[in-house]
């Protein structure tokens, strides 16, 4: 018999297979290589932006900055490449560290001050748009030769399945998300916390070391997800991103992950990013219904994941 833990895993699986496969006998070219290297192209950024909130989750917290700090990153790059002709190599770990350093900082005042991470990270929200704002409140094209090169870097699989740049960092993401969260000691702790906060201090784990880890990480991922999201726009944007947060939320949760924490897996996460992308995919193959229908599902989704995971929570054995 199937371990309940792991039913919104296999829920989720099976979604997309059904989902995959009722598109592929609709629509002609639906199901070829190229159409799900395609969604794994398309949503890169948003699949590394979800692998941080992930780790969020797992903990019970959660992240409301992550579009925002995408947006800002896009801005600090661009302002930097083309206003002052700094090398994107040498911008790239600048906007990390500084990015890294902002979530760290939310992470230190939830755990010393008590405060509730949606209520930080909304502050931190607010504070990483309107600063990307203050800098430009237009659009900074990035003109250089790297992010020429970065685009037409990859390489082609058979079916015209084009694996580029932004899929291939999204991948290398996920397999480290997947090695430090079910493979090591951090890991471990992170599953802990959100398991029981007070049981986790028990047993001896540092919980403000865990949570201020656990909020660089997203913080970190969402500065690469903005690096990659400058990749498809070649530019930077105050009001780019506008949502995003969001849309990892649903994919996390749509990808099994209890939104109490301690129960979800970072694989899960990339098939609920690709069920997004499935439905994004049917509606354009389709072309009658409206791009707004995109919501609506995934709002009937994360319905249904919910209700599925309260009663996996009430029928946990106490």
């Amino acid at each position: 018999m199937l371990n309940p833990k792991f039913i919104p895993l296999a829920v989720t699986c099976i979604l997309f297979f059904v989902l995959f496969g009722i598109g592929s006998v609709q629509f002609e070219g639906f199901g070829s290589s190229r159409v799900f290297f395609n969604l794994l192209s398309d949503n890169a950024f948003l699949i590394i932006a979800a692998v941080g909130m992930t780790f969020v989750i797992l903990s019970g917290g959660i992240d409301l900055s992550v579009g925002a700090v995408i947006a800002l990153t896009g801005v600090v790059c661009s302002v930097l490449i083309s206003k002052y002709n700094m090398h994107p190599l040498v911008v790239f770990p600048i906007v990390l560290v500084g990015g890294t350093a902002f979530g760290a900082i939310m992470g230190a005042i939830i755990h010393y001050y008590k405060m509730q991470p949606f209520i930080v990270t909304l502050a931190g929200m607010f504070f990483a748009r309107g600063l990307a704002s203050v800098i430009s409140e237009e659009s900074i094209p990035i003109e250089h030769e790297f992010y020429n090169q970065v685009a037409e870097f990859g390489f082609m699989l058979p079916g015209d399945a084009w694996v580029g740049t932004s899929t291939l960092i999204a991948v290398a993401v996920l397999i480290a998300a997947i090695i430090v969260a079910h493979y090591t000691r951090f890991g471990g702790r992170v599953y802990a916390v959100g398991g029981d906060m007070n049981s986790a201090a028990l047993m001896g784990i540092p919980l403000a070391h865990t949570t201020i880890r656990i909020y660089a990480i997203s913080a970190f991922l969402a500065t690469l997800s903005g690096i990659v999201y400058s990749f498809y726009t070649f530019s930077g944007y105050s009001l780019a991103a506008v949502g995003v947060e969001l849309d990892a939320i649903a994919a996390v949760v749509i990808g099994g992950t209890l939104l109490t924490g301690g129960y979800g897996y970072m694989f899960g996460t990339l098939i609920g990013v690709l069920i997004m992308g499935v439905v994004q995919t049917y509606i354009s193959f389709d072309g009658t219904l409206s791009s707004w229908w995109t919501k609506i599902v995934i709002g009937l989704l994360l319905f249904c994941f919910i209700a599925l995971q309260q009663l996996l929570v009430r029928a946990r054995p106490k």
